[in-house]
């Protein structure tokens, strides 16, 4: 229980950072090479490399590689719908998702 319980606060510490954040809020649109994920940000590539095999090792994300480039995408598919849910609360915090994920009013 308390190992499960730390892998699951190591998923959220990494999706926490807000580059390793915007990666994975990119990789739910599709698949991306590394070199287009770096050009996103302004840090250099090798600090997007280490933000990316972060993500790889906690099985977030995963790549594959082509020839020369590495491709990545989400692995970790459930986290669109936190993060939609997060979306969700930050436009309008007078309101909340219930467990069906249906929006209602906080009491």
């Amino acid at each position: 229980m308390k190992d499960l319980v730390e892998r699951k606060a190591a998923i959220l510490k990494a999706i926490s950072h807000p580059v390793r954040l915007s990666i994975v809020e990119e990789l739910s649109k599709g698949e991306r090479c590394a070199c287009e994920l770096a050009s996103l940000f302004p840090v250099d590539r090798t600090t997007v490399s280490k933000h990316l095999a972060l993500l790889r090792r906690l099985g977030i994300v995963e790549g594959r590689k082509d020839g020369l480039k590495i491709y990545y995408r989400l692995r970790m598919g459930c986290l669109v719908d936190l993060l939609r849910c997060l979306d969700g609360v930050l436009a309008n915090d007078a309101r909340c998702c219930d467990d069906s994920g249906e929006r209602r009013e906080k009491r």
